[in-house]
Formats: structure tokens, C-alpha cells, sequence
């Protein structure tokens, strides 16, 4: 089963893939063409027979100097069965689209990502017809931002820092800075950080810790929902935006939302229902069982 801490790296650069290209020289010290246009692709990446491969997340983005494919993979541990792996993404890809894929791999773990670093070769031992060299994203490279003018000027940059050292020694400090940054965040983009940092965290202590700040600063959702309160005074605009954040959390993870499912969730005015409903979104994978196991 994905975990939640898998499913929030790669789908941060999914739902902010800007910030992951300005950021390239910085984190990778490889450059990268300005991009014109950004799309989220279809993972799914079956031929006709029948034998399952997915990538985590594929983005196209078009440049002026040409259009690559970012292939962004969540690696946990070491898995050697990987590497064949990536190989057939980059190739496939390569044919499909025409364009110029680029292999990223997201860690949270040192070692794992230091193996994922090393270039994979196949072919003769002297003659590689083949070699995979990924980008790797992990605490090695990923900035410990603790000054909070620093993570204002890049959330989503403090927010990945959060999640790639949230069982490290600073683990405490990061969060404390990424929360009072949100506070001088546009509220909307403050909520889905929010809700990616509490998905992404893998250790428990940090995890409480996270909890405790967004309660502080009055966020909504007890579970991994930030959305920050804007209609504090009546009941009925707190329902709305409960409904309205529900549906958003599943179009942000890539669910498709049947209009049958809209409605309901958009007619439900049960302040309760609506956010037992929203925090199923977050591990659901069709739209329709968020209502599993509640009242009709």
C-alpha cells in the first residue's frame, strides 16, 4: 500500500512544479531552460500486454531550448529491481513523446538516496550501452531552512525541507519556521502546504508537533487538511469551505470527481460529515469512498 509520506513527495512537485525548476541549479547544480508551459501526464505507462509500470508523477514542460518530461519517483529504500525499472520509463518515454525525459528521485532517507545517486550502467563491464544517472532530492541536498524571511521567500522550498529532514535533529526548528512562514502565506497556497507537510512526515514526534502548530494558528482539519479559517464568523461559510476543500484535496491528488460526487458533497451541510469526508480524501483513490462507512 502507498503511504502517505510516499504519495505528498512526488505529488509536491506535481502540484508545484515551478518551484522544483527554480530550484534546479540550486538543489542539483544543473541548469534548466525557463519553462512556457507545464502539464501534469498520465502515469500509466502498460503496454498492451499485460504487465502494470506507473511512475509516481510525470510533468511535461515546454522550453524554448526544447520539451522534457519529468519522471519523479518516491524511493523509500533501496530496491534494485529499480533500476531496470527506470531504465524502461526513460526509453518508453522517449518514444512515446519525442521529448527528453529527466529521471528525479525524492528520499527522505540519506543512504537511499545516496544509492539512488549512482549512475546505472548497463551493458560490458568497460562499455555501458546504457546509463541512468537520476537527480536525486534528499537530505544531503535539501536545505535546513530555519530562518523564516528564507522560507517566505520560498514556502515551498521550507515545505520540501520539512518533509526530506523531519526526522533529522532540526526536525523541530524547521517546523517551527514553516508555520510561522505560512502565517505571511497566501492562505490558499498556506492549506495545501500545510496538508503536504502533514502527509509527507514519516516520523510521529514530528508529526504531533506539526499538528500542534496548524492547531495553534487555527487551521481546520484535525487530519493532513490545513485549510485555514476565512469565514470564522458563521457557521455556514466554515461548511462551505469544508465542501469546497474536500473537492480540492481530490482534484490536487489527481481524482477524478463524478459530478454525482459533487453534488453531494456541495448539498451535505453537516459541518462534522463534511470533514470526516475531507480527510478521506487524502488516501481514497476514487472519489466515491469517501462516503464508505458514512451515513446516507
Amino acid at each position: 500500500m502507498v503511504s502517505s509520506s510516499h504519495e505528498a513527495m512526488h505529488r509536491f512537485f506535481q502540484k508545484d512544479t515551478v518551484a522544483l525548476i527554480r530550484n534546479f541549479e540550486r538543489l542539483f547544480r544543473v541548469p534548466f531552460p525557463e519553462p512556457r508551459d507545464i502539464a501534469v501526464l498520465n502515469t500509466d505507462l502498460t503496454e498492451i500486454e499485460p504487465v502494470e509500470r506507473r511512475v509516481d508523477s510525470l510533468v511535461r514542460v515546454d522550453t524554448d531550448e526544447g520539451d522534457f518530461l519529468l519522471v519523479l519517483e518516491s524511493q523509500g529504500k533501496k530496491d534494485e529491481r529499480k533500476w531496470g525499472s527506470w531504465a524502461y520509463y526513460l526509453g518508453y518515454l522517449r518514444e512515446k513523446y519525442q521529448c527528453q525525459p529527466v529521471l528525479i528521485v525524492l528520499s527522505q532517507s540519506r543512504s537511499t538516496a545516496r544509492w539512488a545517486a549512482q549512475p546505472i550502467r548497463f551493458g560490458l563491464p568497460g562499455w555501458a550501452s546504457m546509463t541512468v544517472r537520476p537527480l536525486v532530492l534528499g537530505p544531503d541536498n535539501v536545505p535546513v531552512i530555519v530562518d523564516e524571511d528564507e522560507a517566505v521567500q520560498d514556502p515551498s522550498l521550507a515545505a520540501l525541507s520539512a518533509i526530506t529532514h523531519g526526522k533529522g535533529a532540526h526536525a523541530a526548528a524547521i517546523l517551527r519556521t514553516l508555520a510561522a512562514a505560512l502565517e505571511r502565506v497566501e492562505p490558499e497556497s498556506a492549506a495545501v502546504l500545510a496538508m503536504l507537510v502533514e502527509a509527507g512526515l514519516v516520523d510521529s514526534e514530528a508529526r504531533k508537533v506539526w499538528r500542534e502548530l496548524m492547531s495553534q494558528m487555527h487551521y481546520f482539519f484535525r487530519h493532513p487538511v490545513a485549510e485555514k479559517v476565512r469565514e470564522e464568523g458563521r457557521e455556514e461559510g466554515r461548511v462551505e469551505d469544508r465542501a469546497e476543500m474536500t473537492l480540492r484535496i481530490l482534484e490536487w491528488r489527481g481524482i477524478v470527481v463524478p459530478e454525482g460526487v459533487r453534488e453531494r458533497v456541495l448539498g451535505c451541510s453537516d459541518a462534522a460529515q463534511l470533514t470526516a469526508w475531507a480527510e478521506r480524501a487524502v488516501h481514497v483513490t476514487e472519489a466515491d469512498r469517501i462516503f464508505l462507512d458514512a451515513p446516507a
